[in-house]
């Protein structure tokens, strides 16, 4: 089961989530927490795998706890789930270290795949805000030329462009009929290649240098 910690400053929310998470047998709720220190707080005792975040929150919000949850526990994936979809939240929460970004209308059976699928390295971005994200991040990153070492064998894109979509390195090599060891070498390389560290900002640089369609 995919241990979750729950962090939303409404208790009517929490508990709703609570009960919609605990009802699949794929899902725990370790512990419910109000502001992104409280969070914080929690994640020694309840040892989370993914922590489902909100942003605007009182004390410490979900952008702040999302960067200091990474820092100190960066195996710790974090889902952010909110009512925002402003461009400055979404580069902000990207940007902190976010494993995938929704909003609170997701239907409950979309939030529990989303859940799992982090857990497991994939990244789910609302389909609504994945476009708004992505121009944000372009608008905000200084204008550069392709690094000189930035070229990218054909069965790296094929690979890139799988990722982009939120593959996991298994979900790749079943189709791409390799073994899942020979993808996360691939990917290894794909990250050098790109100058990044996590599959997120692989996703966002193919896309601000055109090298997969979001349209697609």
């Amino acid at each position: 089961m995919i241990k979750v910690l729950i962090c939303d400053d409404q208790v009517i929310v929490c508990e709703g989530l609570q009960t919609i998470l605990n009802a699949s047998p794929q899902v725990e709720v370790v512990g419910t927490a109000h502001d992104g220190s409280d969070a914080l707080e929690q994640i020694p005792a309840t040892n989370p795998e993914v922590v489902l975040m909100d942003l605007k929150m009182p004390v410490m919000n979900g952008i702040i706890a999302t960067r200091k949850i990474k820092e100190k526990y960066p195996e710790i994936k974090v889902l952010v789930l909110t009512t925002y979809d402003d461009d400055e939240w979404l580069f902000d929460a990207v940007r902190g270290g976010a494993s995938g970004y929704l909003l609170k209308d997701t239907p409950p059976a979309e939030l529990i795949e989303a859940i799992v699928g982090t857990a497991s390295g994939k990244t789910f971005i609302d389909p609504n805000v994945a476009g708004k994200l992505f121009h944000s991040y372009s608008e905000k990153q200084p204008a550069k030329k392709l690094p000189t070492n930035f070229h990218l064998s054909e069965r790296e894109t094929d690979i890139l462009e799988l990722l982009a979509q939120g593959l996991s390195n298994a979900d790749i090599a079943n189709q791409l009929y390799l073994t899942e060891g020979t993808v996360r070498n691939y990917t290894s390389e794909i990250f050098k290649k790109l100058g990044v560290s996590d599959r997120t900002q692989a996703a966002v640089l193919a896309l601000r240098y055109g090298l997969v369609d979001l349209d697609e």
